[in-house]
């Protein structure tokens, strides 16, 4: 990832999102609800197959933007991780008024598998299980350069108000063709004149960010020990942003009895959108239907994960 500074101080104006989210709500009222989380600087589009594939196997799927995505880098980069932690729990509220009973399961990618588990945390008895998708605790991916471990530096600096990182190949992506449609929207991409971010994401990723996604796994390390509900992590093997040891750092603190790691073999971090995204959605729907059926064994860990 390459580093861009800016010292532009202009308020740049609100724009228009095109929608608020992604919802597909079954005509059964009686049917489970999957909330999906999208990650930092993405959007609802990157949970769209998880989306569609639940929706036919009898699910409502809710996925909330996350406060100021789709609006100007300047207005994003000034959003504290609170405020994206809101946005979930008020589409869970919403949803917990109109859908009386019906069992609840979240899931999220990346930053949104950590706001997934606050979830969890803070309403035990509504949420029926957590998927965690390429959760990240640690940038220790094998595409993350040495200088990304100079970022808490940055906290302490009013730097990083005008520092960016350039998203960079792979990209999260290992599929190619997709990988192209990425990087012929991200190569050309100005930082102050970024179009379609509500629908591609934001080609840059603000120090800022890095800071409050810091200030949100300080909180939720405290919080691990006391998430009790079913968990299943997924997480690819050659993730290049972050570690195999994300999931096993949950999986071994949180106090679920029902927990699971699933292993990925031909996929990069974005395993939603990736190579096996079929093989992720079949995973989390056959972990939700052992839980509906009260099928489910203590902990699952694969062989060679420490």
């Amino acid at each position: 990832m390459g580093v861009k500074f800016s010292f532009n101080l202009r308020k740049p104006p609100r724009l228009p999102v095109c929608e608020n989210g992604l919802y597909l709500i079954h005509k059964r009222k009686d049917a489970p609800i999957v909330i999906l989380v999208h990650g930092l600087t993405g959007t609802p589009n990157e949970m769209q197959f998880l989306a569609h594939f639940l929706k036919r196997r009898g699910y409502s799927v809710l996925c909330p933007r996350l406060a100021n995505h789709g609006e100007p880098i300047e207005i994003l980069k000034q959003t504290r991780w609170q405020e994206f932690y809101e946005s979930v729990r008020q589409a869970f509220l919403k949803i917990e008024n109109s859908k009386h009973g019906a069992p609840v399961f979240v899931a999220g990618l990346s930053m949104g598998a950590l706001l997934a588990l606050l979830l969890a945390e803070e309403f035990p008895s509504r949420i029926a299980g957590v998927s965690c998708l390429s959760p990240t605790l640690f940038y220790d991916g094998w595409n993350i350069p040495w200088t990304s471990r100079l970022l808490p530096l940055a906290y302490w600096t009013p730097l990083k108000h005008f520092a960016y990182f350039k998203e960079e190949p792979p990209y999260g992506i290992k599929n190619e063709k997709i990988r192209q449609r990425v990087h012929d929207y991200y190569q050309d991409a100005e930082l102050h004149h970024l179009t379609n971010v509500a629908k591609f994401g934001y080609p840059y990723f603000p120090v800022t960010l890095f800071c409050e996604l810091r200030l949100l796994i300080k909180h939720l390390n405290k919080r691990l020990p006391l998430i009790d509900v079913p968990v299943q992590c997924i997480q690819a093997k050659d993730d290049d942003m972050t570690s195999v040891r994300n999931s096993t750092y949950i999986h071994d603190r949180i106090r679920s009895k029902v927990k699971e790691i699933f292993l990925l073999y031909d996929s990069y971090h974005v395993i939603t959108a990736d190579q096996e995204r079929g093989a992720v959605a079949q995973e989390m729907d056959a972990f939700f239907n052992r839980l509906l059926h009260k099928d489910v064994s203590v902990t699952v860990k694969p062989v060679g994960v420490s």
